[in-house]
């Protein structure tokens, strides 16, 4: 089973909460969420784990959406 995870970069207000979560996650210089080792990519499928589950649910701006 798989999960499309979307970022939305102009939500992101840099909190580092997700990172928290799940090691999918990372910043930009700035401290805007990206993935992991995927600095342009916005959109990515992955095998959910509770990790990423609980880092889409809590991010506080939504700036996390998992389909």
């Amino acid at each position: 089973m798989y999960m499309k995870i979307k970022l939305i970069p102009e939500r992101c207000i840099a909190c580092g909460l997700c990172q928290t979560y799940s090691d999918l996650f990372d910043y930009h210089d700035n401290g805007i969420v990206k993935f992991h080792q995927e600095d342009d990519l916005l959109e990515k499928e992955v095998t959910p784990d509770e990790g990423i589950l609980e880092a889409v649910r809590e991010c506080p701006t939504r700036a996390l959406l998992g389909d």
